[in-house]
């Protein structure tokens, strides 16, 4: 209680300062507080933007998320007063480093991070490539390391070979743990191998990382640069995201699963709200208990479509009861793999036993950049798709429309655990009790199965459950990522409709562009693979109370339940008070940085930025125009080319196929020295870094967008690709080319996001033209349109077309830290500099 009342005067303290300083403009008003308390995270990251309005009110609620940045990019942020710290800050706390003493560190700020494990892939020998361009020799520390070879295991050729060869080469003679094809999927041998361990940061050179949230260990993504600077030095650069909490109330009903959980999650806050945040998954101990381990793996893996950069899962009964099974498994056998250590290193009841001993929790009072619930209780099966995770349909809907399937999977890291393998048995193993005859999966269909790793598929195999599926007719895959990815056997072929229990569904990510792909459960897979349509179990059964699925904004505590203690209140009202205090200090630093109302820009030399030796002071172009919003990774770069070095090495090559998944004809109409310009949530998707790369080799140095995917921005910068956010320009191109409608919208002041007619479009690439309209719209329009961003002053000029209108807006500054790292082509050489220099000291 001391603690809770010091932290009111200190709060208060600084917001009596706070609002002295901004006087005479009154900042505390009950809307002014509102906002205050809705806007607490938008802090400096590595993309440049503009400042748009999210209410009319506020005419600068995002502050660019460049101003304001660290001297260098590894710096340590300043020393800030203690604050109640939520469970992600509390774990980035332990894994950075260089910190002063005395300092918390907090959501925005900029961390030197040396995280406890971090995992590589197929894109191993990329990354090794990159270590040894860099100058480095050895690995920093070798028990941070593990490698997997997953994506392309049934890629038999000669080239695919060798590569996995000299990836294994290459661990060995590290020392590295190392795990070969057919072991399982790099996701799932960081959990089951207890590399991801609760309470620790494991970062990995993929988008899905964020499973490890599943068991309490914060999981996020990094690109290959990242990996090659975690070998060499043991450390990166990261910025502590947004965090959201999300509250589950409720119990999850008979029949609903994790996999249910998140594909409503997607569907049902479908307008970005969680994008390039953290997430922190809460509910009470009973609610919680209805949530097993696979279950909140399956969540957390997928939070990655949802649009997050981590999903972590709290400490508690449940997962103590999974630790200990595996601690005690792990006892009983030995590792499966003799090129690794031994698991018994990870998962054993003594390293169990300090971990509850003092478990990491949020604090009481530590603030949120926003919260949302959601009522278990209230969920049904949902479908997702097609071609989008934004749709999500309950599966009693698409049942009733007859949906006839070619393919089903019962593959990924996200759903093919020994439980899911379970699950989707026992839909035939029913089938069987009812007519007494093996069931088959029903003609013109075909099922294919691969488990999440070796050891999972063993534990299917003993209890005859993976026997009942093969029976059934399905068709075993070695454990790995396959056609999920896109790659090897079963890939949807044109006008062929798929149901699987993975986890992305964009057009074109598991073959044919002109396939459709849903998402469901593996028992809804099984049971649509038995039928021959999308199709149930019947296990779930709809209360006769049921009126909807309840969720929304807050922790769905209704208000005439609520109790709250003094300690809350205290809580609450030092939250408040924190809110109020950051805006007026944003403000602040707002209104001393400004230039006066009528001042010449030309005089306000202050306000200029500086611009390093070799970095351009404008970068002018013509604006190449792709109207769509969720344009990802999948669609800039196929997957089909991601894993083939060769291709991927050519920038020639690379350069004919760029944005080939959203529009074939790009490369034939954008020309070197163009500026792309497309929607909102540019570059969502996956980790590659060919996303970025494949833009840089088709000679555009600047792409434009109203918003950057979190992992491309940072692929961006790290390989010397510049970008601007400038959400005016979307809607000037989009008012001024409106015939090209885009595919969809989800940002604050634009339509929200709608399931399309008749659920045939996607919301992550552009619909078809109507049907009444026998000629398509071009996907890709050179505008004629001239942009112009002047770096020094962080404006860009847009000049519409000749003798068309000319206007500026005001972007976020692009720091020298981040000048530097372009100048000097990307990270990579960046990294390679520093070790230069470190070696001549």
């Amino acid at each position: 209680m001391a603690a809770l009342r010091a932290g009111v005067a200190r709060s208060l303290q600084r917001l009596a300062r706070c609002t002295t300083l901004t006087r005479p403009r009154p900042l505390i008003t009950p809307s002014r507080c509102l906002l205050a308390t809705t806007h607490l995270h938008h802090r400096p990251r590595y993309i440049s933007h503009s400042r748009p309005a999210r209410l009319a009110e506020v005419t600068e609620a995002f502050s660019s998320q460049l101003q304001n940045a660290p001297p260098d990019i590894l710096s340590t942020p300043p020393s800030t007063s203690t604050t109640p710290q939520t469970l992600t800050e509390k774990i980035v706390q332990r894994y950075s480093q260089g910190l002063p003493d005395g300092k918390f560190v907090k959501s925005g700020d900029y961390v030197t991070l040396s995280p406890h494990h971090c995992m590589t892939h197929d894109n191993s020998w990329p990354v090794a490539t990159k270590f040894m361009s860099i100058g480095a020799t050895k690995i920093h520390d070798n028990k941070q390391v593990v490698m997997t070879l997953d994506h392309d295991v049934q890629n038999k050729s000669e080239k695919n070979l060798k590569k996995y060869q000299q990836i294994e080469s290459f661990a060995k003679s590290n020392g590295v743990d190392f795990y070969p094809a057919g072991r399982g999927i790099g996701h799932q041998i960081m959990v089951e191998e207890g590399y991801a361990w609760p309470g620790t940061m494991a970062v990995a050179s993929d988008s899905h990382s964020n499973m490890y949230g599943g068991v309490a260990c914060l999981g996020t993504p990094v690109v290959r640069t990242d990996a090659a600077s975690i070998w060499a030095t043991g450390r990166t650069w990261w910025q502590i995201p947004p965090i959201a909490k999300v509250t589950f109330t409720g119990i999850l009903p008979e029949g609903v699963t994790g996999k249910d959980v998140i594909v409503a999650l997607c569907g049902l806050f479908n307008n970005d709200e969680v994008l390039n945040h953290a997430i922190e998954f809460t509910g009470s101990t009973n609610t919680m208990r209805s949530l097993p381990v696979d279950d909140r793996l399956a969540i957390a893996n997928m939070t990655t479509e949802w649009g997050a950069l981590s999903g972590l899962f709290p400490i508690d009964d449940v997962l103590r009861g999974w630790l200990r099974y595996k601690a005690t498994e792990a006892s009983m056998y030995k590792s499966p793999s003799e090129t690794s250590s031994l698991t018994t290193e990870r998962f054993n009841h003594e390293r169990l036993d300090e971990l509850f001993a003092n478990p990491l929790t949020a604090d009481k009072g530590a603030t949120y950049a926003k919260e949302l619930y959601l009522d278990l209780s209230s969920l049904s099966p949902y479908v997702s798709g097609p071609n989008s995770v934004k749709v999500a349909t309950p599966l009693n809907e698409l049942e009733a429309q007859d949906i006839k399937v070619n393919k089903a999977y019962l593959v990924s890291c996200t759903n093919s655990r020994r439980s899911d393998l379970e699950a989707a048995a026992k839909v035939f193993k029913q089938q069987a009790d009812v007519d007494g005859k093996v069931p088959k999966i029903a003609e013109g269909v075909k099922f294919y199965i691969a488990a999440a790793s070796l050891p999972e598929q063993q534990a299917a195999e003993e209890s005859g459950d993976w026997q009942a599926l093969l029976d059934a007719g399905a068709e075993p895959l070695p454990s790995g990522c396959g056609p999920c990815i896109g790659l090897g056997t079963g890939l949807l072929e044109p006008g062929e409709v798929g149901i699987s229990a993975s986890n992305r569904n964009f057009k074109g990510r598991m073959g044919s562009t002109d396939a459709k792909a849903y998402l469901a459960s593996p028992e809804v897979v099984a049971a649509s693979a038995l039928q021959g349509k999308i199709a149930g179990p019947g296990w779930y059964e709809k209360p006769a109370e049921w009126t909807g699925v309840n969720r929304g904004v807050g922790d769905g505590v209704r208000e005439e339940d609520r109790m709250i203690s003094i300690e809350d209140a205290l809580d609450k009202l030092i939250q408040q008070a924190e809110g109020v205090i950051q805006e007026g200090e944003s403000r602040l630093a707002r209104s001393s940085s400004s230039q006066p109302p009528n001042e010449p820009q030309e005089e306000a030399s202050t306000g200029l930025t500086e611009i390093l030796p070799g970095f351009p002071e404008k970068v002018v172009g013509e604006i190449v125009w792709c109207n769509a919003d969720n344009v990802n990774t999948d669609a800039i770069y196929p997957g089909k080319y991601t894993y083939d070095d060769a291709f991927s090495s050519d920038p020639a090559k690379m350069a004919t196929v760029v944005m080939e998944n959203y529009d074939t004809n790009f490369a034939k109409i954008a020309k070197p020295g163009d500026i792309l310009v497309s929607g909102f949530n540019f570059g969502c998707g996956s980790s590659r870094e060919q996303a970025a790369t494949a833009i840089l080799a088709k000679g555009l140095p600047l792409v434009v967008s109203g918003s950057f995917g979190n992992i491309f921005s940072r692929n961006s910068i790290n390989n010397a690709l510049m970008g601007v956010e400038v959400p005016k320009l979307i809607e000037r191109l989009r008012s001024a080319f409106n015939d090209n409608a885009p595919a969809a919208t989800g940002q604050a002041g634009k339509k929200p996001i709608t399931e399309p007619s008749q659920n045939s479009q996607s919301l992550d690439s552009p619909p078809p033209a109507p049907e009444s309209k026998p000629v398509e719209k071009p996907l890709t329009v050179r505008t004629g349109w001239t942009f112009t961003w002047d770096v020094r002053r962080s404006q860009v000029v847009i000049q519409e077309g000749e003798g068309g209108e000319s206007w500026t807006q005001k972007v976020g500054e692009l720091p020298p830290n981040v000048q530097e790292i372009i100048a000097r082509g990307g990270l990579e050489k960046w990294v390679q500099k520093e070790i230069a220099m470190e070696a001549r000291v």
